[in-house]
């Protein structure tokens, strides 16, 4: 597993006006303007102004920046590179800092959960973004996650998001989606002590009838519903959250907490 240093170097060095004056500035192959600050181990972000917002592409690679905040108002920058740091928070305001960011690249940093990566959803520019070898990127369904909270990528780490892959973060986490249906499901059970019930053991007629889709013929059940959930959490491929949500909006999974849906629900060809 990837470990984050949580001690800057003492060799860190402070990204003063001077510096950023008298750093590297060139037009690279794409035609942009480029202010190349690598290697500096600068930790903090400040005294950005100091670039005249006459850069599309800033190179922070290779320092020891912990948080990405502290811009100024910088409505040219386009693309900023923050490979090789140790950068554990994004801060909020980067859409009205950053209007035109377009290209987000944080390979090899300290992201650890997905609830970290919600400041980005305000940039509604954002085209490509790399979080490669960031402890986040072993969470569950990571890449799935992105692609539905960051509507506007095209790529992530450096792969094409492809239409089949929106589509199944759509059925995991948008509204009437698997993810969304189960989880406010569970949160109707929790909210309801007296209808509450063990996983895997019998449901009260009333509590079934009160908590789930019921058919005439005696339809799913509440702990067939939350048995479809946690199916969905363990599922390895795309096809297998494909049945299971086919499972879910056709409701036709009465008896999956038995069987796991080997022997209930729908039927496999």
């Amino acid at each position: 597993s990837l470990i984050c240093p949580l001690i800057a170097l003492p060799t860190s060095m402070k990204l003063t006006p001077e510096l950023i004056q008298n750093s590297v500035q060139t037009t690279n192959p794409l035609g942009d303007r480029e202010l190349d600050l690598r290697g500096y181990k600068v930790a903090l972000l400040e005294n950005l102004s100091a670039t005249l917002d006459q850069f599309d592409t800033i190179d922070l690679t290779d320092n020891e920046i912990r948080k990405l905040d502290g811009f100024p108002h910088l409505p040219r920058l386009a693309n900023l590179m923050l490979n090789n740091n140790k950068v554990m928070r994004i801060g909020d305001g980067l859409s009205s800092s950053l209007p035109r960011l377009s290209t987000l690249l944080l390979t090899n940093n300290c992201l650890q959960e997905l609830a970290d990566l919600e400041p980005l959803t305000a940039l509604k520019r954002l085209r490509f973004l790399s979080l490669l070898k960031n402890p986040v990127c072993s969470r569950r369904n990571y890449r799935l996650h992105v692609v539905h909270k960051l509507p506007s990528l095209r790529f992530l780490d450096f792969r094409r998001i492809t239409d089949a892959e929106r589509r199944q973060a759509a059925a995991l986490f948008t509204s009437g989606g698997v993810g969304d249906v189960a989880d406010k499901s569970a949160a109707n059970l929790k909210s309801k002590p007296a209808k509450t019930f063990t996983p895997g053991a019998p449901v009260p007629a009333a509590a079934a009838a009160a908590s789930a889709p019921v058919s005439a013929a005696g339809g799913p059940t509440s702990a067939d519903l939350l048995a479809v959930r946690e199916a969905i959490r363990r599922a390895n491929t795309l096809d297998e959250v494909d049945r299971l949500n086919r499972l879910l909006t056709t409701g036709n999974y009465a008896g999956f907490a038995k069987t796991g849906g080997g022997g209930g629900g729908e039927k496999q060809a």
